[in-house]
């Protein structure tokens, strides 16, 4: 934390002491969310990130920089549509000049922004912005804990046609041979032991599904979308993320995620709960030097499910709570997470199709929740 303090000081000092003062003078009196909107703005430095127009025959493309900083004014408002943000922009004269355009008439229409966005989600703007976010903060820092979690994501669209695996060849009935190998087909886990992290991205299905999982009171919660998956360090900041479809089990998702984070940051302990509960995410926590704390899954193993109840009743009995226990409590840091960026920047407002764009679009907002959590730590 020192060293991000410092690293972020500069940027703090010069947005209390220089940067509100000006704007102030210039625009009158800021709200705490165009305030909150200028911060995240000077945090990010998205603009930095988008390539400058080059002199082209035809007519000059619209600002992207601005449109680029719109959506993250977009993801800060909460805002469900890009048509509420062009009405906000139409009359709302300070978020309109923080955002880039001077007047009314330079506001590029709906169907710019759509282009602009397409764009932004087949370059994964937000995805690059975010990383070296991240490693600019966490980078040379060790972080104690990882939180890994998944949060539902609802989509506007059709689940996909899934394709009918390939009928396996018939074998012979009885016991093999002497000698005799039958090949045995190896699982998603077992065979991301030998992959490129690349190779376990292009892997995972990233198709529009149907999704189940048990809520927190032990009901069936079924949605049509994808499945975003987050690494969250102590302090609620997210480190990397990665969608998937709907129907993808979470295991499948924590090895390319625990690889993508080791290679942003350094931290000691991996938090997950009972679905991460595979002996492949275990080894591979081990193998990047941490320490997993993996809530454990019984399955259909009804004695050891009396037996961790009972030893559960135990340490209430007596008032004691395990090392381990206390520091799995930390996990809660990826829920509150996933609950900021559904209720406050705009994950339940899904209205893209299509793997790379809904990925963009909640990547604008774990950008600005990312900004907003590292000045609520400074601050």
């Amino acid at each position: 934390m020192p060293r991000m303090r410092d690293s972020f000081a500069p940027y703090w000092q010069s947005i209390q002491n220089a940067l509100f003062p000006d704007l102030e003078q210039e625009l009158g009196p800021l709200t705490a969310k165009q305030q909150q909107l200028v911060q995240t703005l000077e945090v990010i430095r998205i603009e930095q990130w988008i390539p400058p127009q080059l002199g082209a025959p035809g007519r000059p493309r619209s600002d992207r920089a601005a449109l680029a900083r719109a959506f993250v004014a977009k993801a800060v408002y909460d805002m469900p549509t890009t048509r509420v943000l062009l009405d906000r922009l139409d009359t709302d004269v300070a978020l309109r000049r923080l955002c880039g355009w001077e007047r009314r008439s330079q506001v590029p229409s709906e169907s710019v922004f759509s282009r602009a966005f397409a764009e932004f989600a087949g370059s994964q703007l937000p995805q690059r912005v975010h990383e070296a976010l991240v490693r600019k903060t966490h980078g040379d820092q060790l972080v104690g804990h990882l939180s890994r979690d998944s949060t539902a994501i609802e989509a506007r669209e059709k689940p996909a046609v899934k394709e009918k695996a390939p009928t396996p060849p018939k074998r012979k009935r009885g016991r093999p041979k002497k000698g005799e190998e039958r090949p045995k087909r190896r699982t998603r886990l077992e065979r991301q032991s030998t992959m490129t992290l690349p190779e376990m991205l292009d892997d995972l299905p990233t198709d529009c599904d149907v999704g189940t999982k048990k809520n927190s009171k032990g009901y069936r919660d079924t949605w049509v979308g994808y499945k975003l998956h987050i690494d969250v360090a102590d302090g609620q900041v997210p480190i990397s993320c990665l969608m998937t479809s709907a129907s993808t089990h979470d295991s499948q998702a924590a090895i390319p995620l625990a690889t993508m984070s080791a290679e942003r940051t350094t931290n000691c302990y991996d938090l997950m709960d009972s679905a991460y509960d595979a002996e492949a995410v275990h080894e591979h926590s081990r193998s990047l030097g941490h320490v997993p704390l993996i809530d454990i899954n019984p399955r259909r193993d009804k004695a050891l499910a009396e037996e961790l109840k009972a030893e559960a009743r135990r340490l209430r009995c007596i008032g004691f709570q395990l090392p381990e226990q206390v520091r799995y409590n930390e996990r809660t840091a990826g829920e509150r997470v996933n609950g900021r960026l559904k209720d406050e920047f705009g994950g339940r407002h899904v209205r893209v199709r299509g793997a790379s764009k809904v990925m963009c679009h909640c990547m604008f907002g774990i950008l600005a929740l990312t900004a907003d959590q590292l000045l609520r730590l400074l601050a």
